[in-house]
């Protein structure tokens, strides 16, 4: 077997047997990647701590006939500050689940990694709402999914004026002319549309550095649930947790 060296993220992980780990990893280089690391529940394991979700880094991977087997890693960033912030690890694992859920193997995985790798610094640092790191990671993920709204101008005639409502049977913005007769249609405040134009246009670097106020938060939380139920249609557990959580507090 050949010893390949892919950059990562561990998504998750769980025990196999008495000592090993199976970890689900998402490459730039081959997508995401399911591993075996032999011992590394052992205390003195090498892998221990690179097998945690979270963990980013250099990883030394054999390939196999159905999976790879870790040998060895460089964590470079394990998110630790997360794990002293319970409701940021919740948000953190709602991330990893679903770039899981949209990723596979040989699938390019640079830009995922990227975004899954800002979003987690977002919620590190703190410097801005949680929810607004969600619903910027969501729509982020739907557009490098191949199914971004239209933002930019009508979704039916492509007008770039009088945009003020969003539908989202129809993919996005609708201009006045266009929304006569149309049911499902909401309406959508300029800042929400500035909001969503400036997610989807800004460089993945620079994706956190701004704030919105309530009003515009509410309207891109309802929005993104109506927009991701629509087009993703999956519950992913580690949400149904993450807002449980917070009912909870």
């Amino acid at each position: 077997m050949n010893l390949e060296t892919m950059t990562g993220m561990v998504l998750s992980a769980m025990p196999i047997g008495e000592y090993d780990k199976r970890v689900v990893i998402l490459t730039k280089e081959a997508g995401k990647i399911s591993a075996f690391a032999r011992g590394a529940r052992r205390p003195n394991s090498a892998l221990l701590a690179a097998c945690q979700p979270f963990a980013f880094g250099e990883f030394q991977l054999y390939r196999g006939r159905d999976s790879y087997t870790a040998s060895a890693a460089d964590i470079s960033n394990y998110f630790s500050g997360l794990r002293e912030n319970l409701e940021g690890a919740y948000y953190g694992f709602y991330f990893c689940e679903f770039a899981d859920y949209l990723t596979g193997e040989n699938i390019e995985g640079a830009e995922i990694l990227k975004l899954l790798y800002q979003s987690l610094r977002a919620l590190s640092k703190g410097t801005i709402d949680f929810l607004l790191v969600r619903y910027i990671f969501e729509l982020r993920m739907i557009a490098l999914n191949g199914q971004a709204p239209q933002v930019f101008g009508c979704a039916c005639c492509g007008e770039k004026e009088g945009l003020e409502w969003f539908d989202c049977k129809r993919g996005g913005l609708l201009c006045r002319e266009c929304i006569e007769g149309m049911q499902g249609k909401k309406r959508a405040s300029a800042g929400l549309i500035y909001t969503m134009q400036f997610i989807l246009a800004t460089p993945l670097e620079k994706l956190y550095t701004f704030a919105v106020n309530r009003q515009v938060l509410e309207e891109l939380g309802e929005l993104m649930k109506e927009y991701q139920e629509y087009y993703i249609g999956h519950k992913f557990k580690s949400l149904e947790i993450l807002e449980m959580f917070q009912g909870a507090r």
